[in-house]
């Protein structure tokens, strides 16, 4: 099956002639439309367009950039020149909102030769851990379709562990990309704070988004953040340092890299499955030469109940665009301005959107930006302040991605704190502005009739490091066989 492929290997086959982009993207296609039903991954399609695009790239003859006439998947916030883009939110459903432009990022890849396919779900303008706030309802994780696939790029990370494309764009705001990248047993990256561009990425929370790939090695994820990284002229939080060669830097060994172990991310009440496989893998890198150090971030235990602090602020502020007069919804009969904008937002937006723009609002407002705000922005600075002295000491952070496997779907739909609570291993490297990323590193034990799930590895760096923990995690999968396992459907 060809839609399996790694970016690697598509491209010398195309180099090769041994197959077409045609082919490939006609693969993908039919594995969209072979499977996709019982996993709801894909909301929209864009499978004309994609075909075209692919037989200019195989009339043109060459295939220079690693992604020429390779076919992806995008998350439903990045817009598209003429595709639909909703955000997976009502608000833009109805009527469906399609861009007159491109993100930075696609448009990076469309110069590359990459096809965007389609449109991949996501929880409504990526405010969720689980796809569950989608408007399109959840999607399932191939693994075990009884349970999510994570969230909110839990449309891009399903579609990639099934081979419905052979990578895909998420975002990462507090997790949004590890998280469903270890729910499905492929490999997700958080680029540093302003290494990509978020210029045409629906915003969230501004100050937390970043953008970034899932794929399904470790090496083709460098391949992407080659191509998607950068000064962006678009977006003001873009960095001017120079992009390293991220592909090169996977050659060098990891032999006498210094890997700290924060005891604070192994904690009471995480799956014992977990607990051995991430060990196990800070064993394995001890076999391929690197030295593991214990360390300790003491205030990551404040990083989640920072996070949802600062969160809904930003969300209360990046909200109140949707007003349904310029695009999007749009409702008949308002008695006055304020009466529109209530009936548009109350129509549109889903509970989850209502719950964080209320959250922060009212931590922003008079008499409590002092004490809501203004300390978690002081706590923020400290969580950050924890990784920049660790990295003085180390050169990669291990731990978990998650304190369980992919949770069983409707699991926290009466308990928005616990689901919450998904970020708990997360939010640290968030707050600290750095990179991290997920990788395989095993999958629990199969009892009780549950089939075992896959488990994640999250590797974090220092700042502008992404080819440090790249590294890092090219060599755990040329040491195992973890991220080469496929679900059966």
């Amino acid at each position: 099956m060809i839609s399996s492929l790694t970016i690697a290997q598509a491209h010398k086959k195309l180099r090769n002639k041994e197959i077409s982009s045609a082919e490939l993207v006609q693969a993908c296609i039919d594995r969209i439309e072979s499977v996709d039903k019982s996993l709801n991954a894909i909301i929209s399609r864009n499978f004309e367009k994609a075909l075209t695009e692919a037989k200019k790239v195989d009339s043109s003859g060459g295939f220079t950039n690693p992604l020429s006439g390779i076919p992806y998947l995008t998350k439903d916030v990045y817009c598209e020149e003429g595709v639909p883009t909703t955000g997976c939110s009502n608000i833009l459903r109805n009527p469906t909102y399609t861009p007159p432009f491109d993100s930075t990022t696609t448009k990076r890849l469309k110069k590359a030769g990459a096809i965007s396919i389609a449109k991949t779900n996501t929880d409504e303008f990526t405010m969720g851990a689980s796809t569950e706030t989608s408007c399109y309802g959840v999607t399932r994780n191939p693994w075990d379709t009884t349970r999510v696939a994570g969230g909110s790029s839990g449309g891009s990370a399903a579609g990639v562990a099934a081979a419905e494309g052979i990578f895909a764009l998420g975002t990462d705001t507090g997790g949004s990309i590890r998280q469903p990248a270890g729910f499905c047993n492929v490999s997700g990256m958080r680029p540093t704070y302003g290494r990509t561009s978020r210029y045409g990425v629906m915003s969230m929370a501004s100050s937390l988004d970043t953008i970034g790939p899932i794929a399904k090695t470790a090496e083709d994820m460098a391949i992407i953040l080659q191509a998607i990284a950068g000064k962006d002229p678009l977006d003001g939080t873009t960095s001017d340092l120079a992009v390293p060669d991220y592909v090169s830097e996977l050659k060098v060994s990891v032999k006498g890299l210094k890997i700290g172990i924060p005891h604070e991310y192994f904690i009471d009440g995480m799956s014992p499955d977990v607990e051995k496989a991430v060990r196990d893998a800070a064993k394995e890198y001890e076999k391929l030469g690197a030295i593991l150090v214990d360390i300790s971030l003491p205030h990551t235990k404040y990083a989640l109940a920072t996070y949802y602090v600062i969160c809904p602020c930003e969300v209360s502020s990046n909200m109140s665009r949707y007003d349904g007069i310029r695009y999007g919804h749009g409702v008949t009969g308002a008695e006055n301005l304020l009466d529109h904008y209530e009936k548009v937002r109350g129509e549109g937006f889903g509970p989850e959107v209502k719950r964080r723009i209320m959250v922060g609002t009212y931590a922003l407002s008079a008499g409590y930006y002092d004490a809501y705000y203004r300390q978690a922005q002081k706590v923020r600075t400290l969580i950050g302040q924890d990784f920049t002295e660790a990295f003085k000491k180390v050169d990669v952070v291990l731990a978990p991605v998650s304190p369980t496997p992919a949770f069983t779907v409707g699991a926290h739909a009466n308990d928005p704190v616990a689901m919450y609570l998904e970020d708990a291993f997360m939010d640290g490297a968030v707050m600290a502005g750095i990179p991290a990323l997920s990788i395989p590193c095993g999958f629990s034990n199969t009892k009780s009739g549950v089939p075992a799930l896959p488990i994640g590895l999250q590797l974090m760096g220092a700042q502008w490091q992404e080819g440090t923990i790249l590294r890092a995690a090219h060599a755990y999968q040329q040491a195992t066989d973890w991220h080469t396992k496929t679900p059966n459907l």
